[in-house]
């Protein structure tokens, strides 16, 4: 009976010593995969944008003063001609009145020197006067018409000058700002009103730099009015900005508009698209994407190990639903799009959808 229980202990030892069963294997990871295929992809760019009128006059006193009457304000229609405002003319007025007596002085001083002129010139023909005399006399004569010549032109700068403290439209449009008012003193060459002038129309549009070295300046844009899309029109762009804006790092395009609908006022906010030039390209769920050391990259699928590896990418565009990638992959590449967020290189996985090919 000693030696069953002895032996009862002893193969329980050994029991003991048997190695564990070696844990099942991890079982595939399962993902959702789509097989790539290259087409043709044309991609359309919309972005918001504004009607703008291709001139911009902006206006100011030629001299400096004390607003006294302001005449429009912004959203007024004004004529080529039209007096916007004016500032006080006191001392204009007194500058032209200085200028009116000095012409009469000189005119005075031009008779006198002439008649003096003409004495020496008779008495200098009777021999009783000497030359230098006469010389004398004419060289008084025709200093006092200079000075009537610089008086009479002082006279046409005073009233010119005078002209100036009314501000007055070059070029028919529409009044878009205005920065002074009545009582206000403005200086010379600071801008009161701002002009849209009649005729062209731009739209301006602020895009983002990688758009503009795409080469879209020989596209035709189509303009389209946002409040009512059945406005639309066609424009062709004619200046982009040479520098980016530092605070939105966006480039100024301004697109001139062709034959604008009367509903593109001034200031209507307007879609501008432009459809570039057809490139090959696999379109893909957004859900492909994922990131390898901050670039974009994709999970493939080998088809004989079924193993996934990372692969970087060149996205040629995104769109809402989906990603247009351009290079790094090759046409029958199955790579996962859903599933993989938890991926590691080399895991073996199971796809749920069958097989794409």
């Amino acid at each position: 009976m000693r030696k069953a229980i002895i032996m009862v202990f002893g193969l329980a030892l050994l029991a003991g010593c048997q190695p564990e069963k070696a844990a099942d294997q991890k079982p595939p990871a399962q993902v959702n995969a789509v097989k790539v295929e290259f087409t043709d992809y044309s991609q359309s760019v919309s972005v918001t944008g504004e009607i703008r009128a291709k001139i911009d006059s902006n206006l100011s006193f030629r001299v400096s003063g004390k607003v006294t009457e302001r005449l429009v304000d912004v959203g007024d229609h004004v004529a080529a001609g039209d007096v916007l405002a004016r500032i006080d003319p006191t001392q204009q007025k007194a500058d032209l009145d200085a200028s009116e007596a000095a012409v009469r002085s000189a005119e005075a001083q031009v008779r006198q020197t002439t008649s003096a002129f003409d004495r020496q010139k008779a008495l200098l023909a009777q021999g009783f006067t000497t030359r230098s005399a006469y010389d004398s006399a004419e060289e008084a004569q025709r200093t006092a018409q200079g000075s009537l010549d610089a008086a009479k032109a002082q006279l046409d700068t005073s009233r010119e000058t005078l002209s100036y403290t009314e501000l007055k439209t070059d070029a028919s449009g529409v009044v878009t700002a205005r920065n002074i008012e009545v009582g206000q003193v403005t200086q010379i060459a600071s801008t009161a009103f701002t002009v849209a002038v009649d005729g062209p129309r731009d739209a301006i549009f602020n895009v983002y730099e990688g758009l503009v070295t795409r080469n879209i300046g020989n596209h035709q844009i189509q303009i389209t009015l946002l409040d009512d899309p059945t406005i639309t029109a066609t424009g062709t762009i004619r200046e982009v900005s040479p520098t980016v804006d530092d605070a939105s790092g966006t480039v100024r395009v301004k697109v001139a508009v062709q034959n604008p609908r009367p509903e593109m006022a001034l200031g209507s906010v307007v879609i501008g698209t432009v459809k570039l030039a057809a490139v090959k390209a696999a379109v893909l769920p957004s859900s492909v994407m994922t990131s390898d050391n901050g670039k974009p990259a994709v999970w493939v699928i080998d088809p004989q190990t079924k193993a996934v590896s990372l692969r970087s990418v060149t996205v040629t565009a995104y769109e809402s639903l989906n990603v247009a990638i351009g290079g790094g992959l090759q046409a029958g590449d199955q790579v996962v799009t859903s599933g993989g967020t938890r991926l590691r290189p080399t895991e073996i996985v199971a796809v749920k959808n069958g097989d794409p090919s």
